[in-house]
C-alpha cells in the first residue's frame, strides 16, 4: 500500500515496522479469496514497550496503492488504566479511519501469552481476550476482504505476535501463518 508499514518475521515472532507518517501502521494480510465470515487470532509477545504500542487483528481488509480499507481491532500493550481497545473501520487513505468503539481501562491491556481474537459474522464484529468477550460493534461498510494482523508504532522489535491463525466460515478453511512463515 506504499503508505503503510510492513511486517517482518523471524522464527517464532512477527513484528511491525510502521511507515514514515502518523497512522502508517504495519499491515500484513493473508492471500487468497475469503468468505465474508472470518475470524483472526494471535498470541501476544511483549518485552518492553514505549508510547502507544498495539497488536492489531484485521478482518475484511484490502491494501493497494495508497489505499487501506477494512476493519482493525487493536489491543493496547499498556498495563495500567491508560490501556485501551479500539475497533476501527479504515476508509481508504492514510489516517482516514472511523472509530467504531474505543473503551479504556486496565482490562483491555495485553501482555505476553495473551490470546486476542476477532470475528465478523454478517455485520457484527466481536473481539475477545483470552476467551472473554471484550467488545462488539456492528458495521455494514465492507462485505469482502482478507484477514490479517498488524502493529502500531515504528520499528518495535520488543513486541509482536508468536502465532497467528485465521479461519473462513462457513467453508471451514483454516489457512494458518506462523510468524516464521512468509506468505
Amino acid at each position: 500500500g506504499v503508505d503503510w508499514g510492513y511486517v517482518s518475521t523471524t522464527p517464532g515472532l512477527a513484528v511491525g515496522h510502521a511507515g514514515p507518517k502518523r497512522f502508517a501502521d504495519s499491515v500484513a494480510l493473508l492471500n487468497g479469496t475469503w468468505g465474508p465470515n472470518q475470524s483472526a487470532e494471535a498470541v501476544v509477545s511483549s518485552k518492553k514497550t514505549l508510547r502507544y504500542p498495539e497488536v492489531s487483528l484485521r478482518l475484511r481488509s484490502d491494501v493497494s496503492l495508497h489505499n487501506c480499507q477494512g476493519y482493525e481491532i487493536s489491543y493496547s500493550l499498556k498495563s495500567d488504566e491508560t490501556a485501551y481497545l479500539i475497533m476501527v473501520r479504515w476508509n481508504g487513505g492514510l489516517a482516514d479511519f472511523t472509530y467504531l468503539a474505543q473503551p479504556h481501562g486496565k482490562q483491555y491491556g495485553v501482555k505476553t501469552g495473551d490470546v486476542v481474537k476477532a470475528t465478523i459474522v454478517g455485520n457484527v464484529i466481536t473481539t475477545y481476550k483470552n476467551g472473554v468477550q471484550m467488545g462488539q460493534v456492528t458495521d455494514n461498510t465492507y462485505l469482502t476482504g482478507r484477514p490479517g494482523f498488524g502493529f502500531n508504532e515504528g520499528i518495535n522489535g520488543d513486541y509482536g505476535i508468536t502465532r497467528f491463525t485465521a479461519t473462513d466460515a462457513p467453508t471451514g478453511a483454516t489457512p494458518t501463518a506462523n510468524s516464521g512463515d512468509k506468505k
